[in-house]
């Protein structure tokens, strides 16, 4: 598990220092705060981890995050990355069960990271990007922009999903939790998605009708990927899940519930890094951190560029999503009471 994470001159993070991470972690802050690019700074690392020396891979560290980041975020040269109002050079420090991952680079910097230092084993578990936008109506134009035409457009975070869903079904006994899981999530939109490899397309069967992706709904898209993912066992129990506005596509009556279904996943031992500006989304994982008693750190953008850190365990944090959510509801007193 990722336990604690330190960044300097990181695009738009100037300087986040967030320690005490747990099971489920949440980023909030308005738009063009960072959030996103937050998730995917950490997911750069922890796919670097879990791609060294797996199987017959070649390549040092070094050159496999030059390439994630490369990829991830879509720079000529990984320089671009370096806060462009700092002179001082990009700095990512991530300690996983203890043990530290870092490096630096400066703004001159094109493709070698000559500092680095690992002192994190080998990775066999898979993390895994889920974003705002479902990606089952564009997943072989996902996987033929890079595997093809090796383009910039779709980041790492969306190629990654697509060759992870395209990933058969396992057949057998699965996790406990993961076949609970399965059975709410299906339950969510009652049915399933399936990919059909004659017409390489997916489909969603509700009983003994069948629907094309272009007419489904893009909630029952967003959910059916994380079945997905645990129905073929991409994901373990030791898995990074990254989620990217949760909240999008979603009723807030499903939403709840798949928060439920995540906080049964981090209960047996899935790590989970979700950005969101969702009322919904920080007051139900209050509620979850106060029900269970659990740690619940969350870490807020401020205005100014800093971050605050927090626990949902304490209660609802002090944030601009929070204090707009309040003056709405003032005005409803206001104008009930004229």
């Amino acid at each position: 598990m990722i336990t604690r994470l330190e960044l300097t001159n990181f695009g738009p993070l100037a300087r986040v220092e967030w320690p005490g991470l747990g099971h489920i972690n949440l980023v909030i802050g308005g738009n063009g705060t960072g959030k996103t690019f937050l998730l995917k700074a950490i997911y750069s690392a922890i796919r670097t981890l879990e791609e060294y020396k797996r199987g017959d891979a070649p390549g040092s560290a070094s050159e496999i995050l030059r390439e994630r980041l490369h990829w991830t975020f879509q720079a000529d040269k990984i320089g671009d990355l370096v806060t462009k109002t700092s002179d001082g050079q990009l700095m990512v420090r991530i300690w996983l069960d203890g043990k530290e991952f870092c490096y630096s680079f400066g703004k001159d910097t094109v493709k070698q990271i000559s500092s680095l230092e690992n002192h994190v084993a080998p990775r066999s578990s898979n993390s895994v990007f889920l974003p705002a936008k479902e990606v089952l109506s564009l997943h072989n134009i996902i996987l033929e922009s890079r595997e093809n035409d090796m383009r910039f457009g779709f980041d790492d975070t969306y190629y990654d999903l697509a060759k992870a869903l395209r990933i058969y079904p396992q057949r057998g006994r699965n996790f406990g939790e993961f076949a609970t899981a399965r059975r709410r999530l299906e339950g969510l939109f009652g049915g399933k998605v399936s990919y059909n490899d004659k017409s390489a397309k997916w489909f969603f069967r509700k009983g003994n009708a069948v629907f094309p992706m272009g007419v489904t709904a893009e909630g029952i898209k967003k959910i059916a990927i994380l079945d997905t993912l645990l129905s073929n066992r991409y994901l373990d129990l030791n898995s990074v899940v990254f989620m990217d506005e949760p909240e999008s596509a979603l009723h807030p009556s499903s939403l709840t519930t798949l928060l439920d279904i995540v906080a049964t996943l981090a209960d047996r031992g899935i790590q989970f890094f979700m950005a969101s500006h969702s009322y919904f989304v920080i007051k139900k994982l209050t509620l979850l951190a106060q029900e269970k008693g659990i740690s619940m750190p969350v870490i807020s953008a401020e205005r100014a560029g800093s971050w605050v850190c927090a626990d949902l365990k304490d209660g609802m944090p002090d944030n601009d999503i929070i204090a707009e959510s309040i003056r709405l509801y003032e005005q409803e007193l206001d104008v009930a009471v004229r």
